[in-house]
């Protein structure tokens, strides 16, 4: 499992480790906080296809699914 600072997400590089429809690379392209300073939304961005994915950003943190950076 990742250890993931929610401060530092926003413009992160992840990597899916299984790829679907042929979108690989991905940055976060927006985090959104409540009052508390907890995570309330998180958006997945493919870099080559420009989709966004709204996604828990605890998913993250595992490493059968996501690697951090471009690999």
């Amino acid at each position: 499992m990742h250890r993931i600072n929610p401060a530092k997400l926003h413009h992160s590089k992840w990597t899916a480790v299984k790829p679907q429809r042929k979108e690989k690379h991905f940055l976060i392209s927006e985090v959104e906080f409540d009052e508390d300073g907890s995570v309330s939304r998180c958006v997945l961005e493919a870099v080559m296809s420009k989709n966004e994915y709204e996604i828990n950003w605890r998913e993250l943190k595992d490493s059968r699914k996501w690697q951090q950076g471009w690999k």
